[in-house]
This record gives C-alpha cells, sequence and structure tokens, in this order.
C-alpha cells in the first residue's frame, strides 16, 4: 500500500472550545469538521457534564471517529475539541488530542496548536524529578506544569505553567466548569472567540463558527487569556508585550479561504498576492490556471490583475482518502494523478500561467508541469504565491528538513530546470508583506521565518521575552 500526497506542507492543527451549550459536544464535533484541513490523523473531544469529564478520541476523520454512540457518551454543556497532524510526537492513538488528567484540584483537559521551543529541556527535568509522561508530544508538559503549579485557580495554575514556556502555543483548557482560551504572546497561532446566543464559542478559525451559525466576536490578541465561566467572559493579559509574530503562512496556504483571519479575510489576501505576483511577474500566456484548491484565490488575483481568462485546467479528485493500493504495472505519476488530471481542452496548444501557493521540495510541482505538458500545452510559466521557502518551521508546521526544500539549495533558475517550466517566478517578501497588510505599531506583524531563516523565538528558548508572571 501506498501513502499519496501532494508535495504541500502539512497543515498543524485545529482546536475548538464550547461553553454552555445542552449540545456541546455536537457544536465541537461540527466545529471540529470545519476545520477538518487543519488535520486529519486524529481527532478527540473532551465533554463535562459539572462533575466529570468525559474524552473520546481516535485515528482517522472527524465524521469517521465521531459516530452517533461515541457522541451520546458525550454529555454536558462544556466541551472542547482537536484535529491533529503530528508536528510533534509520532502519528499515534497516545499523541492525539485533548490530552486528559486528573490531578490534585479534580480534572483538566488541553487541546494544544502550536509547538514548544523548549518542551524537551522541560520534560528531562520533570522526569529527573519524578514526572511519568504518557505521550511523547510537547503538549503533555504543558499538562504537567499546571498539575504542578502551587496556584489554586485553573487561570493563575495556568498562567505559572505558560511563563515557563516559550515558543507557539494557541490553546483551549478546560477543567469540569469553566474555559480557557489562551494565545502566546507572539501571536503565531490564531484563535477566536464567537457567540452563538448565550452560548461561548472558540475556534482555530471562524469557519468553524458559520457552519454552526455562531457569530464571530474577535481574535484573542496576542498573549491574552479569556476565561469564560458561570460569571461571564473576562480577558487578561498576564505577560509584557513582544513584538507581534502571527504566522504569515496561515494567509498563504493553511487557513481556509472563508476565515476571517488576523482581522482580514483569508481569500481577499490570497487574492491580492495572486494581483502582487502578476505586477512582479507579468508573462506572455493564453491562460491562467491554479493548482487546485490553495492555489485557487491567488490564481483569480493574477487573472484580473493581467486580463488572463482563468480557467480550471487541474481538476482535483475530492474523494481521495489516505492510502491507495497501487498497480503492480506503474503509472507514471500515479501519486499526482490520483489527486490531480489536467483537462486537455483547456490547456491544448496553449501558452499557460501555472499558479501556485509554495515549492517544497519540487517532486511534485516537477510532476504537475510534466501533466500539463503531457495535456498539449505549448508554454508552462509557473508561479508562486510566496518567496522561496528556505527553513523549516518550528512553531507548529510540520514542515521538511532545510536540506530537503529545494529553495534552500537551489537557486531559482536552478529549480526552473528541474521543474522543467518555460519560467518561474517567486512573490518578493515585500510583496507578500504588503498584501497580507502590515500592523499599527509599522511593523510587520507577522512570522515569515520560513522565508527568511529569523526565528522570532529561538531553537532552544534561551532568548526568550523574560515573560515575568503577573497576577491575572
Amino acid at each position: 500500500m501506498t501513502e499519496i500526497r501532494l508535495d504541500k506542507f502539512r497543515e498543524e492543527c485545529g482546536i475548538v472550545g464550547i461553553y454552555d451549550h445542552p449540545e456541546a459536544a455536537n457544536l465541537a464535533y461540527l466545529g471540529l469538521y470545519a476545520l477538518q484541513h487543519r488535520g486529519e490523523e486524529s481527532a478527540g473531544i473532551v465533554a463535562s457534564d459539572g462533575k466529570s469529564l468525559h474524552l473520546e478520541k481516535a485515528m482517522g476523520l472527524v465524521a469517521d471517529v465521531f459516530h452517533e454512540t461515541r457522541l451520546r457518551r458525550l454529555k454536558g454543556s462544556l466541551a472542547i475539541g482537536h484535529v491533529r497532524y503530528s508536528t510533534t510526537g509520532t502519528s499515534q492513538l497516545k499523541n492525539a488530542q485533548p490530552l486528559m488528567a486528573g490531578y490534585l484540584r479534580g480534572q483538566l483537559a488541553l487541546a494544544h496548536n502550536g509547538n514548544l521551543t523548549n518542551a524537551e529541556k522541560i520534560r528531562q527535568e520533570l522526569e529527573a524529578q519524578g514526572s511519568i509522561f504518557s505521550s511523547t508530544t510537547d503538549s503533555e508538559v504543558i499538562v504537567h506544569l499546571i498539575a504542578r503549579s502551587r496556584e489554586t485557580s485553573l487561570l493563575e495554575a495556568s498562567v505559572d505553567a505558560l511563563s515557563q514556556v516559550r515558543g507557539a502555543y494557541s490553546l483551549v483548557i478546560m477543567n469540569e466548569t469553566e474555559l480557557l482560551g489562551i494565545r502566546d504572546p507572539y501571536g503565531f497561532r490564531p484563535l477566536s472567540l464567537g457567540k452563538l446566543g448565550d452560548t461561548w464559542v472558540l475556534a482555530s478559525e471562524s469557519c468553524a463558527f458559520d457552519l454552526i451559525e455562531a457569530k464571530f466576536v474577535r481574535d484573542l490578541e496576542p498573549g491574552e487569556f479569556v476565561q469564560i465561566d458561570e460569571h461571564g467572559v473576562h480577558s487578561f493579559h498576564p505577560f509584557p508585550p513582544v513584538p507581534t509574530s502571527q504566522c504569515i503562512f496561515e494567509y498563504v496556504y493553511f487557513s481556509r479561504p472563508d476565515s476571517l483571519l488576523f482581522g482580514r479575510f483569508v481569500s481577499g489576501v490570497r487574492k491580492e498576492l495572486g494581483r502582487q505576483l502578476a505586477r512582479e511577474h507579468p508573462v506572455e500566456a493564453d491562460v491562467v490556471i491554479p493548482v487546485p484548491d490553495s492555489g485557487v484565490p491567488a490564481a483569480l488575483g493574477f487573472s484580473q490583475e493581467t486580463g488572463l481568462p482563468f480557467e480550471h485546467g487541474l481538476i482535483r479528485n475530492h474523494y481521495v482518502g489516505r492510502t491507495f493500493i497501487e498497480p503492480k504495472q506503474a503509472i507514471r505519476h500515479f501519486g499526482v494523478k490520483i489527486k490531480l488530471n489536467a483537462v486537455r481542452e483547456v490547456l491544448e496548444g496553449r501558452r499557460v500561467v501555472v499558479v501556485d501557493d509554495s515549492i517544497v521540495r519540487g517532486t511534485t510541482c516537477r510532476k504537475i508541469v510534466s501533466m500539463i505538458r503531457g495535456a498539449g500545452a505549448r508554454e508552462v510559466h509557473l508561479r508562486i504565491s510566496s518567496p522561496p521557502t528556505i527553513s523549516p518551521c518550528y512553531y507548529g508546521i510540520d514542515t521538511p528538513t532545510r536540506k530537503e526544500l529545494i529553495a534552500s539549495t537551489h537557486e531559482i533558475d536552478e529549480i526552473r530546470r528541474y521543474v522543467r517550466a518555460d519560467s518561474l517566478g517567486y512573490l518578493s517578501l515585500k510583496g507578500l508583506h504588503q498584501a497580507a497588510g502590515k500592523d499599527t505599531e509599522g511593523g510587520t506583524g507577522f512570522c515569515d521565518a520560513c522565508f527568511t531563516g529569523n526565528y522570532p523565538v529561538s531553537l532552544g528558548g534561551e532568548d526568550h521575552s523574560q515573560l515575568t508572571l503577573f497576577k491575572a
């Protein structure tokens, strides 16, 4: 059996929280369904009936994991949920989230989107003191730190725990009666607050609110703790501010186009990426086509800017599972063909601009160009709506190593020759930031380490921001 993947960065994780709804677990399930694009390895939900927590999780897609019987076991008006790709820890059930634990003050459950850069160091220290870990994920470090805290409330224990970690985290944490939503001081990963009647909702992206007909209220701010309990919603900023470093790749690829993220709609930003790309790298051609699905908005923007017609020259099979039995008699480019098919009527005899969001290793891109030529294209001009990816991400995205990223070791014309395109143009870093927008303080407000190698938080966590613990 062969696992088939397009050569893309793998998404991180998606999290959701529901407070005060008689069918909290069902709403969490729907929210996770909307966030499925952020993680396809495992799914889990913890619900509280006010006295104890109940956990259901398994490997697989949301719709496969949560059948009716499983959801019926998740009683209560408070729930959190998680969909996962393994950015740390292996793809096993023991690493699936939410994580749940019993400790001196009751029970707690946690769902995490992001990566901690000093988790290994803390884990070694805790194990030396007798702590026993049941998973290999960095998220469990936070659970241990909360359980060991001398603070008595869940909020203060969480502040205490997170003052000791470095890196990227958007979190939903719950006990039997309250829900917390938290973003790290840099704001790497997104987290939003919504409302459905008297019910409060937390989710990685606003598209989760749309499915359950909740109203988007606002993004949580970097470094913000939101406490939701019987007294309502309370906001705290326990750590001193640091320069905002929101993940710019959320705009390029990860988030759904219909989400409102970091104050802007993702689809609009991606169209602007395409328009800026067309200004920077115009070309004489007959048609613009996207690599579906993530390349569609940028290709629309490229088409609008140049006046070239937009057409779907590649059709994606949306019913592809994760594992295939490949025929014994090899089919050329089987992995790509099982997901994409070229439309000869659109491509034959034409000069084609192909718009994609990124090139990772270059292997899939090479096969796509070959497929388009095989369908009769006269010329193939490749346009990428982000700068060359030269560095791995350590803040919650599963990326290849530096040596596997083709742009880290090859010049642009070398990449063009490898993928066999007639021309290749990447969006400039300046153009990317112009399209994404700047913050009010004049900085970019974004983390672009995958394009620059400039990491806002050191990978060992040493040069952190001196997070002083304030009482929330």
